[in-house]
C-alpha cells in the first residue's frame, strides 16, 4: 500500500485551522439518585459547555469536591457517560447531607476563649461548626496558631464518624510545626532609625513569638511618630534556627513651622483685632527621636505666652526619659508668671507611659496699685507631680492618633508673703475618633482641669480659650479654678488631603476669685487642606456665654498652617 507522506497530512491539518474549521463544543451536566433543587446547582457554580474533554472531565472532578464540602461527603460520581457525539452527563450518587459537624480538640491546643471567633456552640471537649463554614474557621484557627509563634502550623480534619448525639463527627489534628521567635531585627532604607523606639514604642522584642499580623500593626504604628514612615509591611527570613524580620523604613522630614492668624471685632471698640500663634518643632534631626518646641502666642489684649521644651527619649536605650520645659506668661501690665517644669518618664508599653517630676511656679505683680476685686501677688510655688498616659495611633494620614487618655496631677505648697496654702492641681485630657466608614468619623474630645486651695489668686488660674480649648472665644482669655470643655467634631474626608467638619463645644468654668460659675458653647464649621505647603486649617466659630443672646460679633475666624521642613 502507498504510504502518505507526513507533509501532507500537515498540510492538511494547517488547512483546517487557516480556515476556520474546529472542534465541536462539548455541554456537560450532572444527576443523581434522586432530584437536585435548583439552590444545589446555583451553589455549585457549574460550568456547562467545554472546548475539549479534558477540560469537561476536570470540571466533573471539581463538581465532586464542591458537594462534598457542602456536606455530601457520602457522595461519589459512579460514571461519565457519553449521550452522543457532543454532550456528557455525570451520574452522582448524593447521600444524605450533613448540615453541622462536631469537632473534638484538645484544650492544649485552642481555649473556649479562641474557639468563639468560629462557633457558638462549645464544651469542654468539641465545638460545632455549620459544615459549610469548615474551611474558613480552619483557616482562623490556623492564623491563631501562627499568632502564638507556630509560623508553619497546619490544621486538618481526622476520624470522620457518625454519632448518636451529633449526626457527624471528627477530630481536630494540629501539626505546630517549629515554634518560631523573633531572633534578629534588620531596618532597610532608615538604617539610623532609633531601634529604642521599635522595641519599646512599637513594642517589637527579640525572641517574642512570631507574629506577621501584629508585625504589622507595630510596624503601621510607626507611621504616628512623624518622622519616619514605614513604606511596606515587615518581612521575615526563616532560617534553620533562626527567624530575622525585616522592617522597609523611610525617613520624613518632620520639622513644623505653625502659624494662626485670627480676625475678631472687640466688643468695646467694634474694631478689628489681631491674635497671633507661632509654633517650631525641630523633631528628629540627630536620628535620635529629640524633640525641641518653642512656642510664642499673642493675642490682641497684650497677653504674651512664651513656651520652650526638649524631650530626651529612651535614655541610653532604656525605656526611661527626660523632659523639660519652661513657660512665661504675661498679661498686659497686670502680672507676670514663669512655670518651670522637668519630668522622668517611662515607656510601660507601646501605648502608655507614665512620669514623675518637679514643677515650679514664680509670679510677680506688675500693678503699681492694686485693684479692689482683682487678687494679684507675688507667689511661689512648688509641686511634685505625677501622671500617665494612653495614646492609641491609627494608619490614617490626616488623623493619626486615635485615642488620647491622659492624667496630670500634682501635690505642693504655694508661698506669699510668708503665708503657705496647700494646693492641688489636677489636669486630664481624654479624646476619640469614632470611624464610621473611610470618609465619616465623630471626634469627641474633653478637657477637665481644677485647682484645689484654701484662697486664689488671679495669677495662679487655670486660663483657656481659643482654638486649642474652647473655640470662637479669645485665646487665654478666661481664667478659671476649675473648667471642663467638650469638643465634638463630625469629619467628613473627601480625600487623604481634604475634609471639612462641624464645631459644637460645651463648656463650664468657676472662677473662685470672682465667685463666679458659668457655662459657655460655640458652633461653627471648619476645613482642611494638606497643601505642598503644609496643613492648612480655617474655622469659623461663634462663641457665647450663658444668657447671653447671639450675636455675629462674636464671631472668631482662625487660620493656621502648619508646614514640614
Amino acid at each position: 500500500m502507498k504510504k502518505i507522506p507526513y507533509i501532507f497530512i500537515y498540510l492538511n491539518i494547517y488547512t483546517c485551522f487557516f480556515f476556520g474549521i474546529k472542534a465541536q463544543e462539548l455541554t456537560f451536566s450532572i444527576k443523581a439518585e434522586k432530584p437536585i433543587s435548583q439552590g444545589i446547582k446555583d451553589s455549585l457554580r457549574m460550568k456547562t459547555s467545554f472546548a475539549d474533554f479534558t477540560a469537561l472531565k476536570k470540571e466533573a472532578d471539581t463538581v465532586y469536591l464542591k458537594l462534598q464540602r457542602m456536606g455530601f461527603i457520602e457522595s461519589e460520581m459512579l460514571q461519565l457517560q457519553k449521550e452522543n457525539d457532543s454532550s456528557f452527563i455525570a451520574d452522582f450518587f448524593l447521600g444524605k447531607k450533613y448540615s453541622e459537624i462536631a469537632i473534638y480538640y484538645s484544650q492544649e491546643d485552642f481555649t473556649k476563649k479562641e474557639l468563639q471567633g468560629v462557633a457558638s456552640e462549645i464544651t469542654d471537649e468539641y465545638f460545632v461548626l455549620p459544615f459549610e463554614k469548615i474551611p474558613t474557621s480552619l483557616r482562623k484557627l490556623t492564623t491563631i496558631r501562627n499568632q502564638k509563634g507556630n509560623a508553619f502550623a497546619r490544621l486538618r480534619l481526622t476520624e470522620f464518624e457518625r454519632s448518636e448525639s451529633y449526626k457527624l463527627s471528627a477530630t481536630l489534628l494540629v501539626d505546630n510545626g517549629n515554634i518560631r521567635t523573633v531572633d534578629s531585627i534588620a531596618i532597610k532604607g532608615y538604617e539610623k532609625f532609633p531601634l529604642s523606639f521599635l522595641k519599646y514604642y512599637a513594642g517589637v522584642k527579640k525572641g517574642k513569638p512570631f507574629n506577621q499580623k501584629k508585625l504589622v500593626e507595630q510596624s503601621e504604628s510607626l507611621n504616628s511618630l512623624g518622622f519616619v514612615s514605614a513604606i511596606k509591611p515587615p518581612e521575615a527570613l526563616f532560617r534553620k534556627d533562626s527567624t530575622t524580620v525585616y522592617f522597609y523604613l523611610e525617613k520624613q522630614n518632620n520639622n513644623l513651622f505653625d502659624g494662626i492668624l485670627g480676625f475678631a471685632t472687640d466688643e468695646e471698640t467694634q474694631k478689628l483685632t489681631f491674635n497671633g500663634y507661632l509654633n517650631l518643632e525641630l523633631n528628629n534631626n540627630l536620628n535620635y527621636g529629640e524633640q525641641l518646641l518653642l512656642n510664642y502666642k499673642a493675642d490682641g489684649k497684650e497677653q504674651v505666652n512664651f513656651r520652650v521644651k526638649a524631650t530626651l527619649p529612651y535614655l541610653l536605650k532604656t525605656p526611661f526619659g527626660l523632659s523639660g520645659e519652661l513657660k512665661i506668661f504675661k498679661r498686659d501690665s497686670t502680672f507676670i508668671t514663669t512655670e518651670q517644669q522637668l519630668r522622668a518618664t517611662y515607656q510601660i508599653n507601646p501605648k502608655s507611659t507614665t512620669y514623675i517630676g518637679y514643677k515650679g511656679y514664680d509670679s510677680s505683680n506688675l500693678l503699681d496699685i492694686a485693684i479692689a476685686g482683682t487678687p494679684v501677688e507675688d507667689f511661689k510655688s512648688k509641686f511634685f507631680i505625677a501622671g500617665a498616659s494612653y495614646i492609641k495611633p491609627q494608619n490614617k494620614k490626616l488623623f493619626p492618633i486615635k485615642t488620647v487618655i491622659s492624667f496630670d496631677g500634682g501635690v505642693g505648697v504655694r508661698d506669699k508673703e510668708g503665708n503657705s496654702d496647700d494646693q492641688v492641681r489636677i489636669e486630664t485630657l481624654l479624646n476619640n475618633i469614632f470611624n464610621l466608614n473611610y470618609k465619616n468619623s465623630i471626634f469627641v474630645q474633653n478637657i477637665t482641669s481644677v485647682l484645689f486651695s484654701d484662697s486664689y489668686l488671679v495669677n495662679e488660674l487655670f486660663r483657656f480659650g481659643g482654638i486649642n480649648s474652647i473655640r470662637g472665644f479669645n485665646e487665654n482669655s478666661i481664667d478659671a479654678s476649675l473648667y471642663s470643655i467638650i469638643n465634638t467634631e463630625y469629619r467628613y474626608q473627601f480625600n487623604d488631603g481634604v475634609f471639612v467638619h462641624s464645631i459644637i463645644d460645651l463648656g463650664y468654668f468657676e472662677n473662685e476669685t470672682l465667685s463666679l460659675k458659668q457655662n459657655l458653647y460655640s458652633f461653627g464649621f471648619g476645613l482642611g487642606l494638606n497643601t505642598k505647603a503644609g496643613l492648612f486649617k480655617f474655622n469659623v466659630a461663634n462663641g457665647n456665654t450663658q444668657n447671653q443672646d447671639f450675636s455675629f460679633s462674636n464671631t472668631k475666624i482662625h487660620i493656621s498652617i502648619s508646614s514640614k521642613f
